[in-house]
């Protein structure tokens, strides 16, 4: 049986996190060459290594993926040396904060994984949408995948909370 992403190319921003290397190895031994993106170089090459361990063929580039110039950049050279980009997936993490109760978190802890993730799908979209367009064909994908290191951040109840107002009727029952 042919494999799935027999002579294509895949971009996986946050390729050094675990999802981003698992995705990796799949897309690997699916047939597809896979080019690594992340912001620090040792989960990279690690997760290059395993790849390749696997009879896999990938490479790395270490970027910020919020950055337009170098994801841009990134993208012309993976065409040219690729000839196509298949799939640009982003698992980028965005910087979830965890464990904090909703009434101590800050507002710009809240905005930063927000404005992140937004900026992060945005920049390599449309860099990606720019290649494939000229191409004819390709995938997007997107995934947020920084929730899944902990529990979304929930407010600790106090003993009791304080009143506002009158009390809450009860619910309307059903017949």
């Amino acid at each position: 049986m042919t494999p799935l992403l027999e002579h294509k190319s895949a971009i996986i921003y946050g390729g050094g996190g675990s999802l981003g290397s698992g995705v990796a190895r799949t897309f690997a031994r699916e047939g597809a060459r896979v080019f690594l993106v992340g912001r620090t170089a040792a989960p990279l090459e690690a997760a290059v290594a395993a790849v390749r361990s696997e009879g896999g063929t990938a490479d790395h580039a270490v970027l910020d993926a919020t950055d337009e110039a170098a994801v841009a950049d990134h993208v012309r050279a993976v065409a040219q040396e690729a000839g196509t980009v298949d799939v640009s997936f982003n698992l980028v993490s965005r910087g979830d904060v965890q464990g904090v109760a909703l009434l101590d978190i800050a507002t710009e802890d809240l905005v930063r994984p927000v404005l992140t993730g937004l900026t992060a799908n945005f920049v390599t979209a449309r860099a990606a949408a720019r290649q494939m367009t000229r191409q004819g064909s390709g995938v997007i994908l997107s995934l947020t995948s920084g929730s899944s290191q902990g529990a979304a951040p929930m407010p600790t109840p106090p003993r009791s909370w304080p009143r506002t107002g009158p009390p809450a009727s009860p619910p309307p029952t059903s017949t």
